[in-house]
């Protein structure tokens, strides 16, 4: 679908378009662009969030930004126009008429302002148009310099790392020498997670030394700039764990408050309607086994100390997604979908194993692909980057799209078991409970073990008892007896 309009020969238009599969709106979250600013083709100008995941939107064309048709938290249907574009200023062309909306609040944008041409950068893309170079101009503030306004413009960072505008009450910075992560005229390098690390610490980025590439400051060197901070003898301030996404400070709510009504949309609405349709649609069944881990914990703690794993997390979640991709290929039967118009039952040959993860927009299952044909510090290096992007907010509808059979961890929050719901599209779910010390008789004699409980739910369209049993004793069985890991592959 065209994602972008001429109005005239002077002015286009670019339209919200489909940056899933099929979607047919999107709500937009953060604007990164106003009124006036200079933009480049490949330019991210807006954070949008459609029904899997938060999408960067990039402009396919150079020019200034003539006017912003949707404010901040409006939802747009794919196809309307979200963003005019003047692509030959200066010239004498009337103005393009656009549909009233609502205002767009202007942003308090950091300190940092002058003449000058921003630097060259490459603009990440999530969505369109490829990679570009770019550079950004913003117009002068009320107050600047007198210069000329064409020339009197503050070069800007990159889009993806331009992050969050500072508070409108935040007082200016601080004089500081300048830095290697800072451009000429504009603000320190980092992206949004780690500026929303460094504004939950108290540090100033602009103090920060950067040693990422490009000069690119990272959470560690907020964290190494945050350390002076600590009193002798008090205890450090441990790395704070990694946000999913920036989300709007929740809204006050008054004590006398009864009641919060909360829009269903997004990522929260489609989780609704998919796990409706899933419930309803495919008859669950969900079996059980109650197994002793105590050697696949052994083993855990083995890789940990192992070289050949080093450099990737290793947990107990690793050795069950392999579990489950041996009793798979035990079993191939079990790693298939119901085709409902066909009338047929779709093998399929590869494995796209989904990892749920619970963020503040709502739980998402991104997927790891080809999981059957990964070695185990592969498996590893895999999962821990699906866990870091999820938490950073950044997984792609790609990402989620594809998936075979899906694990759902709830033992994370302590919780021993429960019936999960399938993935749509998917034939079975494997759900891990909480691993506890328990009594257990071994060998004979009751003994302190390591005990987990799983559930395991499939359709029982396409998978029968008899299938499902086997699958699920097939993963107790090697996290009871991890050589089998060998002995089974």
């Amino acid at each position: 679908m065209t994602t972008m309009t001429e109005t005239s020969a002077r002015f286009r238009e670019f339209k919200m378009p489909d940056v899933g599969e099929g979607l047919t709106e999107a709500e937009i979250l953060k604007w990164f662009v106003q009124p006036g600013d200079t933009v480049t083709d490949g330019q991210v100008v807006c954070e949008v969030e459609t029904a899997k995941a938060a999408v960067e939107l990039p402009i396919p064309f150079d020019g200034v930004v003539h006017e912003l048709r949707f404010p901040e938290g409006t939802t747009v249907d794919v196809g309307q126009v979200i963003i005019a574009i003047d692509v030959a200023p200066g010239s004498g062309d009337a103005p393009v008429p656009a549909p009233a909306a609502a205002p767009v609040q202007e942003p308090v944008e950091a300190a940092g302002s002058g003449d000058g041409d921003a630097p060259k950068g490459r603009t990440p893309v999530l969505v369109g148009y490829g990679v570009a170079e770019s550079s950004t101009k913003r117009r002068p503030r009320k107050g600047a310099s007198a210069a000329p306004e064409a020339a009197a413009v503050a070069a800007a960072v990159q889009a993806e790392l331009n992050g969050h505008a500072a508070p409108a009450t935040a007082a200016p910075a601080p004089s500081v020498p300048a830095q290697a992560g800072a451009q000429d005229g504009g603000r320190p390098l980092a992206k949004p997670p780690v500026r929303k690390l460094a504004k939950d610490l108290g540090i100033d980025l602009a103090t920060v030394v950067p040693t990422g590439k490009d000069g690119i400051i990272t959470r560690e060197d907020v964290h190494a700039a945050a350390a002076p901070a600590v009193a002798p003898g008090a205890a450090p301030v441990p790395p704070a764990p990694a946000p999913v996404t920036a989300e709007a400070p929740a809204a006050a709510v008054p004590a006398s408050a009864r009641e919060t009504r909360i829009p269903v949309k997004g990522v929260r609405k489609a989780i609704a309607q998919a796990m409706v349709g899933s419930a309803f649609t495919a008859p669950h069944v969900t079996e059980f086994v109650t197994v002793d881990v105590t050697r696949t914990m052994k083993l855990v703690a083995e890789l940990k100390e192992d070289k050949d794993m080093a450099g990737v997390r290793v947990n107990p979640l690793l050795i069950i997604a392999k579990a489950l991709l041996v009793a798979i290929k035990r079993n191939p039967e079990v790693n298939a979908a119901w085709d409902e118009a066909n009338q047929e039952i779709v093998q399929k040959h590869y494995v796209n194993l989904g990892i749920a993860a619970a963020t503040p927009r709502g739980l998402i299952v991104p997927n790891i692909k080809d999981a059957h044909d990964k070695t185990l510090p592969q498996l590893a290096a895999s999962l821990g980057e699906l866990v870091t992007t999820a938490r950073d907010g950044k997984t792609s509808p790609a990402a989620m799209a594809g998936g075979t059979v899906t694990i759902t961890n709830v033992g994370v929050f302590g919780v021993d078991t429960g019936t999960p719901i399938l993935n749509p599209g998917e034939s079975a779910i494997l759900a891990v409970g909480a691993i506890k010390l328990q009594p257990w008789v071994h060998k004979g004699k009751v003994k302190p073990r390591q005990v987990t409980t799983l559930a395991l739910s499939f359709d029982h369209r396409l998978v029968d008892g008899e299938l499902g049993s086997k699958v699920l004793a097939d993963v107790a069985a090697i996290l009871e007896q991890p050589k089998r890991l060998i002995t089974w592959a």
